[in-house]
């Protein structure tokens, strides 16, 4: 007999099989199941209110209410659409505290986003853009395994937006990460993901689900 036991497959990242969520007795979401692999970029797409952002907040674990299951494998990051910053705290700290790093680790964290020097700083000194990377950078300290992104990039001009894309691109490549973002501009989706999965319908469902050939930002 030649050849030995097939190789085993890795787990997925995410395994995500849900059959429904409602608030206050409305239907939000529908039946979903969704697997991401180690090392996909998956975009979340569809309009403005389908329920990208609740799916995405019950593979961060702080949604409840819907029925089904949500298995994550290894550590969970998330960076909120508008940043969620200790405003009383410097920089250094909204590091420290949030992500659990030394101060070291936290100035290298601050480094790799442009902020460097600035670790004594507080958030209210930063433009808004500079406080998108804040949030970046503590999201990338937790070292995570799968990185969720709720509009990142919302009310940035378009330059700011392709220097955070780019940003985004490069800390992705340097620490390795799976990542899911929720966008409802199909231009980032195009430039980030490996994977654009669309909602929609009432409740939202997946309806579309293809891969992306042809990402702008690369490593």
């Amino acid at each position: 007999m030649r050849g030995g036991a097939p190789a085993a497959t890795a787990p997925p990242v995410l395994d995500l099989r849900i059959a429904s969520l409602s608030y206050g007795g409305v239907p939000i979401l529908g039946e979903i199941a969704l697997q991401v692999t180690r090392g996909e970029t998956l975009a979340l797409v569809g309009p403005s209110g389908i329920g990208k952002t609740s799916l995405l907040r019950i593979i961060a674990g702080l949604e409840t209410e819907h029925i089904g299951e949500c298995a994550v494998s290894g550590v969970v990051a998330m960076v909120f659409q508008e940043p969620t910053l200790l405003p009383w705290r410097s920089l250094r700290d909204n590091i420290c505290i949030t992500a659990g790093t030394s101060p070291d680790q936290a100035e290298q964290a601050l480094a790799e986003v442009g902020l460097a020097r600035r670790a004594d700083d507080f958030p209210a000194q930063l433009s808004l853009g500079q406080q998108r990377r804040l949030s970046l950078a503590r999201a990338f300290a937790v070292k995570p395994d799968l990185l969720l992104m709720d509009e990142p990039f919302v009310s940035l001009d378009p330059a700011l937006v392709d220097e955070m894309m780019a940003l985004f691109t490069q800390l992705r490549a340097t620490h390795q990460v799976t990542s899911i973002l929720v966008t409802h501009v199909a231009d980032e989706a195009r430039k980030l993901a490996t994977r654009i999965v669309t909602l929609s319908g009432q409740p939202a469902q997946i309806t579309s689900d293809v891969q992306n050939t042809n990402v702008s930002f690369v490593e």
